[in-house]
């Protein structure tokens, strides 16, 4: 706990330090006697402010851009890309928009899924340096861009100035995304960029740990049912992640509950679920919503407990990174224990023609077994 509030005031001083250097840079180009914003009307000046969020934005869909292209240069399924509050999803016909409500995924995100276990450390690697990189280059470019056409050519055009403005500010804004993603630092349930490069290239538990959890990822993203997955791996790297005290020994809990339930051994799969909630806090918010939602479909398809599902289903909020299969199914167990078998029905339907669209093609696999199960009990 000490350790992750230390994080957190060197990550606050880093970002206060920047976005005041941003500030001071403002306040110095109105209150300057030279050719500058002082000469403008106050909405211009005010209007300078708001360039940050542009800025911001800016570096954030460049620094992910720099993860998809080095995840597609390594061989990773491209299949997310998060800016700000614009979502884009790749399935089964192509990339759709979504608006993204995830506080977790707000900055950006990018997702790209491993199909093989090839050189894995060192590809994962290589994606994710991808990003700072990017960041760096555009700080470059962007600098370059102020320096060369707007630093020294003070112009009296509203439209010239703001632009000066917008290179410098994008500047700095990737210059301050860089350092925060560069860093070896862990802090709100994620490893920074540079800490997971870090982790890999080190060897030991840590990037023991990390390859097993990779291992997981493309097998069951290329496929794998979960009942296939090797559970001595899986226990190997929960051994591990409990002995360096590893935040993500949480997601072995749930391989551990999908193999178990894939093989229809539903008590031990009930002591995994439990296990996984137990240590839910360990998860960001906005992907907890998982948690709830499977908790949710056991209870209300293996126990067949409506009081027990519709406990969970209160915890669940809708996340738009949730597969829509997932949720169809859900709902629809909660609807047969409630006997609405229409209903039912026509979620079974509606999420056996999502089921090709889910990144995690494994328990896709698992899923559609379910749903026939389910659309047996109905008929």
């Amino acid at each position: 706990m000490k350790q992750k509030k230390q994080t957190q005031k060197v990550i606050g001083l880093i970002t206060f330090t920047i976005i005041g250097a941003a500030v001071g840079y403002f306040i110095g180009k109105m209150t300057s006697t030279e050719a500058s914003l002082s000469s403008f009307p106050a909405w211009v000046k005010i209007s300078s402010f708001f360039l940050l969020i542009p800025a911001f934005l800016m570096g954030i869909a460049v620094h992910e851009g720099g993860h998809a292209f080095a995840g597609v240069k390594v061989g990773f399924d491209f299949r997310i890309y998060v800016v700000g509050s614009l979502m884009w999803e790749k399935d089964t016909t192509g990339w759709h928009f979504k608006w993204n409500k995830n506080v977790n995924t707000a900055g950006g995100m990018v997702m790209c899924l491993p199909m093989d276990t090839h050189d894995l450390p060192r590809r994962f690697s290589i994606f994710a340096a991808g990003g700072p990189l990017a960041s760096l280059l555009l700080m470059v470019v962007a600098y370059g861009i102020y320096v060369i056409g707007f630093k020294d050519n003070p112009s009296n055009s509203v439209s010239i100035e703001l632009m000066g403005n917008f290179f410098f500010t994008t500047a700095l804004m990737s210059l301050f995304i860089f350092i925060i993603t560069a860093m070896p630092l862990h802090t709100g349930g994620f490893y920074t960029d540079g800490a997971r490069v870090i982790r890999l290239l080190r060897g030991g538990d840590k990037a023991q740990f990390d390859s097993l959890i990779l291992k997981f990822v493309a097998h069951s993203s290329s496929g794998m049912r979960p009942k296939l997955l090797d559970i001595n791996e899986i226990e190997e790297a929960l051994i591990i992640g409990q002995r360096i005290n590893e935040p993500f020994t949480v997601y072995l809990h749930s391989y551990l509950y999908q193999a178990a339930l894939d093989k229809g051994e539903v008590e031990k799969a009930e002591k995994h679920l439990l296990d996984y909630i137990g240590e839910a806090e360990n998860i960001p918010e906005g992907i907890r919503n998982m948690v709830w939602l499977e908790a949710t479909f056991f209870y209300a398809y293996a126990k067949k407990d409506l009081a027990e599902a519709e406990k969970y289903l209160n915890q669940y909020k809708a996340s738009a990174i949730i597969p829509k299969a997932q949720i169809l199914a859900t709902e629809a167990a909660i609807e047969i224990l409630r006997n609405n078998k229409d209903v039912a029905l026509a979620k079974i339907e509606a999420a056996e023609k999502e089921i090709p669209n889910m990144i995690d093609k494994g328990v896709g696999v698992a899923l559609k077994e379910k749903l026939e199960n389910l659309k047996s009990e109905i008929t």
